[in-house]
């Protein structure tokens, strides 16, 4: 298999993309031809300047700005790149690929495709040796994201295949039972593939499904627990927070990327195997009188103030306001300006 673009390294060559910031921290990125010209509005950059240069070089245009030449990281691509759906955020793919302990070799199963973000992730973690089996119900995201992996990868990947479709008919004809080895769901209703991702998983597998909504988290949770075939399922979220170091300047950025999904992972349990059972509450769907009592201060264990305590802090209170204004003895109200009528 030939060297892949995105795994390029060295001197910049004729067909790798370069990410240009400008002095400002604009950045453009361009796809090296020789003979070709960048332009902007500070002027022309030949990219003949660039081909030959060393990874993170700086190049002066035609007219003496400065631009700082990097390869763009895969982040840097995923961010930027024409997107058919939403991405998953690098974030959430760095989780992902944790995990559900994605590793080389693995052979993969993703469905939906959205536009391609994860499965870059997914084709680097499992190196050339793994296969990546993807499924999308939509054409146009497929073509999207064939397109966005073509462009990364300089050529579409040997071993990854999109097939159209939904996954609970067109898995069994692609994968065959207990033949691979994670399986990661980002679609609407992840729980209407459950059995066929139960058929096609090996045993000791992970299960991770990707989902927006705290109610997908409900059902895709009681999905996975109804069908005896997993571990109990595990769910998080992670939030990333920038921050600002300048000399002694340090705080939080003002803006975060905060919640973009759950994930929820299980393991496939061998066939026939039965969990240990769980000590925990039963959840409710519906409540009574009696449930609303257990949410009372008094049930919750909340602490009570006693009248004496009560009245000490009414005194306390009443002296510091006393401080704070002027008050007409007689009347207890504030004593109107000398100059009133």
């Amino acid at each position: 298999m030939s060297e892949s673009r995105g795994e390029r390294s060295g001197p910049f060559r004729a067909g790798d993309r370069v990410q240009l910031t400008g002095p400002k921290g604009r950045l453009h990125t361009i796809t090296l031809e020789p003979g070709k010209l960048f332009h902007s509005h500070k002027g022309p950059i030949a990219h003949d300047d660039l081909i030959g240069l060393p990874d993170g070089s700086v190049v002066t245009n035609q007219v003496g700005v400065e631009y700082l030449a990097l390869r763009p990281l895969l982040s840097d691509f995923v961010m930027s790149m024409p997107r058919g759906a939403a991405i998953v955020y690098p974030k959430d793919a760095a989780q992902i690929l944790a995990l559900a302990d994605i590793f080389p070799g693995a052979t993969v199963v993703e469905a939906g495709v959205g536009s391609g973000a994860l499965s870059l992730w997914l084709l680097r973690a499992i190196g050339r040796s793994g296969r990546l089996l993807s499924f999308e119900r939509r054409e146009e995201f497929a073509e999207v994201a064939r397109a966005n992996v073509a462009t990364f990868h300089g050529s579409d990947p040997e071993n990854w295949s999109i097939t159209l479709g939904d996954l609970a008919e067109s898995l069994p004809e692609q994968a065959p039972a207990a033949s691979v080895d994670r399986v990661v769901l980002d679609m609407l209703a992840p729980w209407e593939c459950i059995d066929a991702v139960s058929t096609a998983l090996k045993p000791g597998g992970v299960l991770l499904c990707y989902i927006a909504t705290v109610t997908q988290l409900s059902r895709v949770a009681e999905a996975i627990r109804a069908t005896g075939d997993y571990t109990e399922p595990q769910s998080s979220e992670t939030m990333v927070r920038g921050w600002h170091v300048q000399g002694l300047a340090v705080r939080p950025d003002h803006r975060m990327i905060a919640h973009t999904g759950f994930l929820v992972t299980a393991r496939r349990l061998a066939p026939g195997t039965v969990l240990p059972e769980l000590k925990r509450r039963r959840s409710k769907t519906e409540f009574t009188e009696d449930d609303v009592e257990t949410w009372t201060p008094g049930a919750l264990g909340e602490r009570t103030v006693s009248a004496k305590a009560l009245r000490k802090r009414v005194r306390v209170a009443d002296a510091a306001a006393g401080q704070s204004r002027a008050v007409d003895p007689g009347t207890d109200r504030p004593e109107p300006p000398a100059d009133a009528g």
